[in-house]
């Protein structure tokens, strides 16, 4: 079976659907921060932003999930030069990644032995490329750092790919200074949430009733350029039917 092709995932109205797209904007981001804990306690490495917030969790008495707020609150204060408004879902990308990496780890033990580790790693990797895929399909606008790789791409004219990978890079680089867990779960993380959220993509982004109706609209269209159906031409009788058998 083929997977359908994903609409814009262009931000929406918060009042479009709300039923349907606060549940789901809620549930990815609290896997998403769930999917954090699990790599912080495999500690086989960890994605960059991770890596800063473990880096800064050692040098402070603020919890992981504090430290990732506090830094998304900062973050927000460089989407000002870039003309960068916050929405809905950027809010809640902050709120709700502190609270539910924290419930993470107070519920996940610590020191476990290498085989179990390296489960929590995998199956980290997998949830968080699944809970993007699932809180991005809601359409309520990036979070504080996707915002702040979006308007730096727009406002210099550099690729997203490369402001993506410099910011990354520094984040990385910073919280390796400070103690944060650099391996190959970092590796891992790199090579495989973008596939892995390019995958589960299709069947969670939300399409809206416009972009659908205008699908609708264009299928119709299509229809009717084709022109009325033709009529099924009537078979010829064989030498069997013409004898009654």
């Amino acid at each position: 079976m083929s997977r359908p092709a994903p609409p814009p995932l262009t931000c929406l109205p918060l009042g479009e659907q709300p039923r349907r797209r606060l549940p789901q904007l809620f549930i990815g981001l609290a896997l998403y921060g769930f999917s954090l804990s699990l790599m912080v306690r495999a500690s086989l490495g960890v994605n960059p932003w991770s890596v800063l917030y473990e880096g800064l969790e050692h040098r402070t008495s603020l919890s992981f999930g504090t430290i990732s707020a506090a830094l998304g609150v900062l973050v927000l204060l460089l989407w000002i030069p870039l003309k960068q408004r916050p929405t809905f879902g950027t809010v809640a990308n902050i709120v709700v990644l502190a609270y539910s990496s924290d419930l993470g780890l107070a519920l996940l033990p610590q020191h476990l032995g290498l085989p179990a580790r390296a489960g929590l790693l995998v199956g980290g990797v997998l949830l968080n490329g699944l809970s993007v895929a699932v809180y991005v399909g809601a359409r309520f606008g990036p979070g504080p750092r996707d915002g702040l790789m979006t308007g730096a791409s727009t406002a210099t004219g550099r690729s997203l790919r490369l402001i993506r990978t410099l910011v990354e890079l520094t984040v990385l680089a910073l919280g390796r200074l400070l103690g944060g867990t650099v391996g190959v779960g970092t590796v891992l993380y790199a090579l495989a949430v973008g596939p892995l959220t390019q995958f589960f993509l299709p069947w969670f982004a939300y399409g809206s009733g416009a972009g659908q109706a205008a699908g609708a609209a264009a299928s119709a269209g299509a229809d009717s350029l084709a022109g009325p159906p033709r009529r099924p031409r009537r078979p010829r009788p064989t030498a069997r039917s013409e004898v009654g058998a």
